[in-house]
């Protein structure tokens, strides 16, 4: 296990800054995800830390050592990147083994690593096929294997998942979470899937533009994201954002409605976030918003409605009852749920 440690890392092409002073303490153990839209830096500070990156300021320390100038296979790290990688020539068991055969092992120690990565992996009944007989599924997990089989201090996995169907996203996040459980080695994981991220992470990082705009557990970045960013990023359906007048105690939505918000002592304009499972139907009343629906995607125990408000075309979105009856073109009043709402300043987007 690995523990690692980002100080002020910042990377930049022909002048332009694309990372801008990252820091965070990872301890051993820890499993880390990097996510954020494409384009944000999260693979090129990922890349950074496996030495595949130069950085243009800063420090990465690997237990204790500054590992800046280091090369890749000095950091004590393996990697599993987007695409497999395999030797289309090679048997699973030769795939799995070659890392170490390069390494000069013993025969018998190399046997020994590939089998008990096999079995964690459930790749024994593939080690003699090669690549072009297995799933995309079974691909990735050879290419994780090969990774596991060196007992590395820390594993890095670029968005390893992203070309799989659906289904096999969902049992390989089961089965990358047991291989981090069985292993305990300190793990970074890149992904612009959300899912894939607060489903795996200890920690998230989550990226905005090369900024890591909120560094927290999963269930601290729901509750309490530090940045509109975070909040529209994190969730889905995304989180409800608009525009409103705060005056004291009250917000002007859209449409002229008012909201009471007790304890609101903003001024001007502000973004107010609400959630689509935090806004409740509810039976007309001053401190009710008016909805206009457009349309109901049902999903079986749960349904989402999508509509407006009523009088503006500020959009909103509803976690409604499976069983609901409501329809197209129904005019329905929500409230939010009492301390359920997100307040964030309309000029730099941090939360209020």
């Amino acid at each position: 296990m690995a523990h690692i440690l980002l100080k002020d890392l910042r990377k930049s092409y022909a002048g332009q800054e694309v990372i801008h002073g990252i820091t965070m303490d990872i301890p051993n153990g820890e499993f880390v995800v990097i996510v954020g839209p494409s384009g944000c830096g999260k693979s090129t500070l990922l890349r950074m830390v496996a030495g595949l990156e130069g950085i243009s300021a800063g420090t990465i320390e690997i237990d204790g050592r500054v590992v800046n100038d280091l090369e890749p296979r000095q950091r004590d790290i393996a990697m599993v990147f987007q695409n497999y990688a395999l030797y289309p020539h090679m048997s699973v068991r030769e795939n799995m083994a070659y890392g170490l055969k390069i390494a000069k092992m013993p025969k018998a120690e190399i046997d020994a690593a590939v089998t008990r990565a096999a079995k964690m992996l459930e790749l024994e009944p593939y080690l003699d096929r090669k690549p072009r007989a297995l799933s995309g599924g079974q691909r990735q997990r050879v290419a994780m294997g090969r990774a596991l089989v060196r007992t590395p201090s820390a594993f890095l996995l670029d968005e390893p998942l992203s070309n799989l169907d659906a289904k096999l996203r969902v049992q390989m996040r089961m089965q990358i979470k047991d291989m981090h459980l069985n292993t305990g080695q300190t793990t970074l994981y890149v992904t612009h899937d959300q899912v894939e991220a607060m489903t795996l992470a200890d920690r998230l990082i989550v990226m905005n533009k090369g900024i890591a705009d909120q560094i927290a557990t999963p269930h601290e970045v729901y509750e309490t994201p530090a940045t509109e960013f975070v909040a529209g990023f994190i969730g889905s359906p995304a989180m409800n954002i608009f525009t409103v007048t705060a005056e004291a105690g009250m917000a002007v939505l859209p449409g002229g409605h008012r909201l009471p918000l007790p304890g609101l002592a903003a001024h001007g304009k502000v973004r107010l976030g609400l959630r689509p499972e935090d806004l409740e139907i509810v039976d007309a009343s001053t401190a009710a918003i008016p909805v206009v629906l457009r349309s109901i995607e049902w999903l079986g125990a749960d349904a989402f409605g999508y509509g407006m408000i009523d009088g503006s075309d500020a959009l909103v979105t509803l976690r409604l009852a499976g069983s609901t009856g409501a329809k197209r073109g129904d005019r329905v009043h929500v409230a939010p749920k009492e301390g359920r709402l997100h307040l964030f300043s309309a000029e730099s987007g941090k939360r209020m």
